[in-house]
C-alpha cells in the first residue's frame, strides 16, 4: 500500500511539472520581448484542474475556492510583509467569525487533549470522508517535556497555564487562537482548526483542557 501510494505521488509530481511547464510556455507566448513571463492565476487554475483529482477529503474544489483571508494572504508568501493596515482588516474580520463554545464551557479533558496534539492524521487524500481529525500539534509546537520529538514553526507551549494564568481574557485568546489564528496574527500559519472544520468544539474544548489545565503534563 505504501508502495502504492508513493507511486500515486510520484506520478502526481510528473504530471504537476509537465502541467507547469506547458502553464509557463504559454506565459512565455505572451509575454513582450525582453520581459520575464507571469504565469497568471488563470494559468495556475488550469494547471490544478489539469493535475488533480478529488479524492477523499482532498477535493480540486477546496483547492481552488478560497475565502476573503485566503485570496488577501496569497498576496504574501511572507506572512510578515503582510501590510500593517491590511493584517489589521484580516484579523478584525476573522475575530468576528470566532464561535466561541456553548454553555460557556471552555476546558474538557487533558488527556484527550493530548491525544488530539499527538494525531496527525485526517483531511489527508488517504483518509476517510468524515473522519474524526488530529490536530498534529506537536508537528509545530514543544507542549510536554516527555515528548521529545515536536517542531519548531511555532512557539513553544510548555508550561503554557502556568506562565499565563487562568484569566477569563487568557481562556477567550486561547479559544480564539485555536479557533481561528488569523483572527490575531494575519495569514498565520498555524491552521483555522475551528472556522474551517478541523477540530469539534469537543476537541477545541479538550485541547484547552492539554494548555491551561494544571494537572496537564504541559504545565509541570
Amino acid at each position: 500500500m505504501q508502495r502504492q501510494h508513493q507511486a500515486l505521488a510520484i506520478a502526481a509530481l510528473a504530471t504537476l511539472l509537465a502541467s507547469g511547464a506547458h502553464a509557463q510556455d504559454s506565459a512565455k507566448a505572451r509575454a513582450p520581448k525582453g520581459k520575464p513571463a507571469a504565469v497568471s492565476g488563470a494559468d495556475m487554475k488550469h494547471l490544478i484542474e489539469d493535475s488533480f483529482s478529488s479524492r477523499g477529503p482532498v477535493t480540486v474544489e477546496g483547492v481552488l475556492n478560497q475565502d476573503g483571508m485566503q485570496l488577501a494572504c496569497s498576496q504574501y508568501p511572507d506572512r510578515t510583509k503582510v501590510p500593517a493596515k491590511l493584517a489589521k482588516k484580516i484579523e478584525a474580520a476573522e475575530l468576528k467569525q470566532v464561535k466561541y463554545p456553548a454553555e460557556d464551557k471552555w476546558l474538557g479533558d487533558w488527556k484527550e487533549g493530548e491525544k488530539v496534539a499527538q494525531n496527525g492524521r485526517g483531511m489527508q487524500f488517504t483518509d476517510q470522508v468524515g473522519g474524526t481529525n488530529g490536530g498534529n500539534c506537536y508537528a509545530c509546537h514543544q507542549m510536554t517535556k516527555a515528548e521529545i520529538s515536536f517542531g519548531n514553526i511555532g512557539p513553544s507551549l510548555y508550561q503554557y497555564g502556568k506562565l499565563r494564568g487562568n484569566s477569563q481574557e487568557v481562556i477567550k485568546y486561547t479559544w480564539g487562537k485555536i479557533w481561528d489564528s488569523s483572527a490575531y496574527a494575519a495569514c498565520s500559519n498555524m491552521p483555522r482548526f475551528g472556522h474551517k472544520g478541523i477540530l469539534t468544539e469537543a476537541q477545541i474544548r479538550d485541547v484547552m483542557a492539554l494548555l491551561l489545565d494544571p494537572a496537564s503534563p504541559v504545565n509541570q
